[in-house]
This record gives structure tokens, C-alpha cells and sequence, in this order.
């Protein structure tokens, strides 16, 4: 939807922009992230042409937005910055109906959206809409320009640091709001922030920029587990995938080869593979490796073990988790039943890998390790 290709932008013949290349997704929340003057906030304003390039090429829906008229383009996109930028001679209701009055919707169509916005904000209309900005608290006004951003339901917001001047308790409030609002409505967003923790929270993608240039530009979850530089591992703050467990994966924590033989074994094989393998349970796959059951040596121990195979005394309901299930929901899993392992499968339920009590210590254990010695 919004393509930068080799932008450059410079002040008095000093590059602050090096000829930048990436690409935003339709409905993709974008968080701009990286030191201060590294470029974050020019590259957002050059999306409404608040700033100019000096050479290269934005593109909006594959249109160049140089031959865009300036006015109309701005009037398209919502814009929400630090210090909300509310008029202050205008009432709530007038603030967030500015940018419709403008396009010259009708009143009424006017008066329904900024009750549908200031709902959508948590705010009550009729406590509210008659307010003006200096009777409301830096979140409420804060809220006020968010749904201001809103009010033509532009398919572009761009977002310059807003949140930043808040107490934690409220930036985490309108955070939580803003993520909710993304997932309702699924808006295109470019964020701007100097915050690692709101990036992780809120971004679909995270840019990392550095003296004009694009450092990485990928998903929160492969900046944390392959930062592209030690630049990158410094800023995001090394080992900081443990403080973000939401972000490990089934497959990450894994037994990648878990020791596993068909139905068709006979018992007395399975206690082989146990004992050579120096485990006490057996997970049970068909010729196309989907998972099928388990066998452990409590099950064998209270049968007959002479003529059996293993398909006549395996359990067939097998709890287990995808590869991209996280490491918080496996937990629940495994506390709420009360096993001490569960497979994990792929989208075909071909079994990849195995998770029990004591990999996960293990993992653990190594992290915690790592982190000592580092400290």
C-alpha cells in the first residue's frame, strides 16, 4: 500500500535520509523505530508530505505521491501526534468533526460519526463532545486525537510518537485501546516511537533506523530471535525474547527428534527403543509420520506384554500444540491436564517435535545460565 523506493532526503546538502527501500502491507500496524535523529519522524512525514524528499519515490496504492494534490492527500490520512494538536478554541465535537466538515459531509452524517468515535474511544458523548481541550486530562485529549485521526475512517494513520508525554499507567491504557482498534478495524498504521516495549506490544512489522538508514525491517519476533547486527542486539536489549514470552514458539523450545515407532511394534520392541533411547514413553505415528498416540511404560507394565502391539494399548487422545503455539498457552496446557509432555504438530498433524517438563527446564535453565555470564 505505501512503498518507499531509494528516498533520500537531505538538509542544506546533509543527508538525514539514505536512500531507503521498503514496502507497508494494506491493514499492517508499521512501528518506526530507532536513536534520536536517526530519521524516524521525517520518513513518517514524508508519507503526507509534510516533508519533501530530495530524490527517489513514495508510492500510495502504486501512484507516485508527488503528482497526488497535497491537500487531499493530507485529508486522507489520520494524524495523531504528541501533542494531540487540538485546537483549543474548539470543543471536543468540533475537533474530531473538523477534517468531515472540510470534505462537507452532511451534519448529521457529522454528529453520528463523532458520537460512533468517541464511543469507539471510551469516552462518553454527552460528558464529553461540548469539552473543550483544556478541561480534559492529557489521556483524555490524547484519546480526543485518536479519534480525530479517525473521523473520515482513512485508510492510512500516522501515528508521531502520541503517547510518548503520558504516565505509564495511561500510555499502557491507550496502548491497549489503540491494538484493540487495529484489530476491529484494521486500518494501515505507521507508529513512531523511541520505545522498544510499545513497539513489541503494538507492531506488526518493526522498522529499525540508524544515522538516515534501515537497519531491519521485519516482524518482532525475528528482530528478537535473528537481530540482523550488534547494533540491533544492543537496542532491542540482548536476551529480551524472555521478557516476551507471547513471542517463543512451540518450535523454538522443541525436541526437534523425539523418539517415536509405529502401532504396528510389538510391545516387547517398544521396551527396546525405550531403553536404548533412555526414555519411558513412545510417541505413535502412521506411515506418513502423523501422530496417532502414546505409549508409556506405565501402559505396558499393566498389560500382557506376549502378544501385543503397540496400536492395541496406546492412548489415542494425545494432547498436542502447533508449531507456532506460545510458550504462555503451552504452559496452561500442560498445568490445566496435568502432563508432563505434549507433541507438537505441524498444520497437517505430522508430528515435528516434542515438548516435556524437563526440556522446557532445560531450556530454561541454559537461558538463565546465559544471562549470568553475560551479566
Amino acid at each position: 500500500m505505501i512503498e518507499f523506493r531509494n528516498v533520500t532526503k537531505s538538509f542544506k546538502n546533509k543527508p538525514v535520509i539514505r536512500n531507503i527501500s521498503f514496502k507497508i502491507n494494506k491493514s499492517e500496524l508499521i512501528v518506526l523505530i530507532g536513536p534520536s535523529g536517526c530519521g524516524k519522524t521525517t520518513t513518517l512525514k514524508m508519507i503526507n508530505k509534510l516533508i519533501s524528499y530530495t530524490s527517489g519515490n513514495i508510492y500510495l496504492d502504486g501512484k507516485d505521491i508527488s503528482k497526488r494534490d497535497t491537500i487531499e492527500l493530507r485529508r486522507n490520512m489520520g494524524y495523531v501526534i504528541q501533542q494531540t494538536g487540538l485546537f483549543p478554541h474548539m470543543t471536543v465535537a468540533e475537533n474530531i468533526g473538523l477534517i468531515p466538515k472540510l470534505k462537507k459531509w452532511p451534519e448529521d452524517k457529522i454528529s453520528k460519526r463523532i458520537f460512533e468515535l468517541l464511543n469507539l474511544v471510551g469516552m462518553e458523548p454527552e460528558q464529553y463532545m461540548d469539552r473543550y481541550p483544556f478541561e480534559l486530562s492529557g489521556g483524555q485529549q490524547q484519546r480526543i486525537g485518536v479519534a480525530r485521526a479517525f473521523a473520515t475512517n482513512p485508510e492510512i494513520i500516522l501515528m508521531d510518537e502520541p503517547f510518548s508525554a503520558l504516565d505509564p499507567i495511561t500510555r499502557n491504557q491507550l496502548q491497549d485501546e489503540l491494538f484493540n482498534l487495529q484489530q476491529e478495524l484494521k486500518k494501515t498504521i505507521v507508529f513512531v516511537t523511541h520505545d522498544m516495549d510499545e513497539a513489541l506490544k503494538l507492531a506488526d512489522k518493526i522498522c529499525i533506523m540508524k544515522e538516515g538508514q534501515i537497519i531491519q525491517f521485519d516482524t518482532p519476533e525475528n528482530i528478537l530471535k535473528n537481530p540482523a547486527n550488534a547494533f540491533v542486539e544492543d537496542f532491542i536489549g540482548k536476551n529480551r525474547i524472555w521478557q516476551q514470552p507471547d513471542l517463543i514458539k512451540a518450535r523454538d523450545i522443541m525436541i526437534s527428534e523425539p523418539v517415536k515407532s509405529t502401532g504396528s511394534r510389538t510391545v516387547v520392541q517398544a521396551l527396546e527403543i525405550m531403553r536404548s533411547n533412555k526414555v519411558d514413553s513412545l510417541l505413535i505415528v502412521d506411515k506418513e509420520n502423523k501422530l496417532e498416540g502414546i505409549v508409556t511404560l506405565k501402559d505396558i507394565r499393566t498389560n500382557d506384554i506376549t502378544p501385543l502391539k503397540l496400536e492395541n494399548i496406546m492412548k489415542r487422545k494425545v494432547e498436542a500444540v502447533g508449531q507456532n503455539e506460545s510458550l504462555i498457552s503451552i504452559l496452561k496446557k500442560m498445568n490445566e491436564t496435568g502432563i508432563g509432555y505434549v507433541p507438537v504438530v505441524n498444520d497437517d498433524s505430522r508430528l515435528v517435535g516434542l515438548i516435556t517438563r524437563s526440556s522446557l527446564l532445560n531450556v530454561l535453565s541454559t537461558q538463565y545460565i546465559s544471562q549470568e555470564e553475560k551479566s
